[in-house]
């Protein structure tokens, strides 16, 4: 069994808000990170080659704050987020605040494989990309109307906007992410976000912290969260999910479950995740409206975005 889950962000995502034309851009934008990942799973690929594959083309995507449609920060600037994790061995690769790298999950592997450390930050870690090779794209690059228009209506003002502005449009938590299990029984995650929109000082969430929005033992599962990302860090949650597993030997969608629908509803902590376990399971919860998400594999396939 091989199998990949993502998911592009979840947040009050309401169908009567969403267009015809909008729907199908981001249904063909799932369906076309699946394809990635899972066709390199099909052809007996590794499960961290698929997560990247999957997040790469999502980063890609000006529909996902991510990558190409990172949100703008309070300086008008994007600094992004990512992380990566093989369940082998627990290694991992994350990033924080990065400018320029046109797909941070890159730079997340390359520092897991390539350096002695688990994450860089800020100018030293585009320091590390242009050393090891990376693509960069100039500023232009990651302009976006709309993430443009949603930071004009906050920029003034002393508060930060969780990607989409509700008075724009949905309330959405832009982070991507994909999580698999591929031939040889070996689990990875991945996980990519532009933050929030008009964060200030460096601000940091859950993504590129290993525990909190990225966790994957090949004992357990693979799990990559999107949310607001303060009390994701609080629950541990990613983690969280694997020590339920571990420890009270809860299956993927009790733990998941657990954590996404009564330990952070307790904690006022909107969003969701997805995982995989050791056996090929795919669970895909969360606690907002909706989530931008599907997963794939040799029994079937789902995508979709409202509850």
């Amino acid at each position: 069994m091989f199998t990949l889950a993502i998911h592009g962000g979840a947040g009050t995502l309401l169908r009567s808000a969403m267009t015809p034309e909008k729907e199908a851009a981001y249904l063909q934008a799932l369906n076309d990170a699946l394809d990635a990942g899972f066709q390199l799973l099909k052809k007996g690929g590794n499960a961290l080659d698929a997560v990247q594959a999957a997040v790469i083309t999502m980063e890609d995507s000006p529909l996902f704050n991510a990558g190409k449609g990172s949100v703008f920060t309070h300086t008008g600037m994007h600094e992004m987020d990512a992380s990566i994790m093989d369940g082998r061995n627990r290694a991992a690769g994350a990033v924080a605040g990065v400018e320029r790298v046109k797909n941070p999950v890159e730079l997340a592997r390359a520092i897991m494989e390539k350096t002695g450390h688990v994450m860089l930050s800020g100018t030293g870690a585009l320091e590390f990309a242009k050393k090891a090779g990376l693509k960069l794209e100039d500023y232009d690059y990651f302009f976006n109307q709309l993430r443009y228009d949603q930071w004009t209506q906050v920029r003034n003002e002393d508060e930060f906007a969780l990607d989409h502005n509700i008075q724009i449009t949905e309330k959405k938590f832009g982070t991507v992410g994909a999580v698999a299990l591929d031939r040889h029984g070996d689990l990875a995650a991945a996980t990519s976000t532009g933050g929030m929109t008009n964060k200030r000082y460096g601000r940091v969430g859950d993504s590129p912290l290993i525990g909190c929005g990225t966790w994957a033992d090949n004992s357990t599962c693979a799990i990559s969260c999107t949310g607001h990302g303060e009390v994701f860090i609080r629950a541990v949650a990613a983690y969280d999910v694997h020590c339920l597993m571990e420890y009270k030997n809860m299956s993927l969608q009790q733990a998941m479950e657990e954590v996404t629908l009564r330990k952070l509803v307790a904690m006022n902590g909107e969003g969701g995740m997805i995982g995989v376990d050791a056996s090929g399971n795919a669970a895909l919860v969360f606690n907002s409206e909706g989530m931008y998400r599907g997963w794939r594999n040799e029994k079937g396939e789902e995508v979709a975005i409202y509850k």
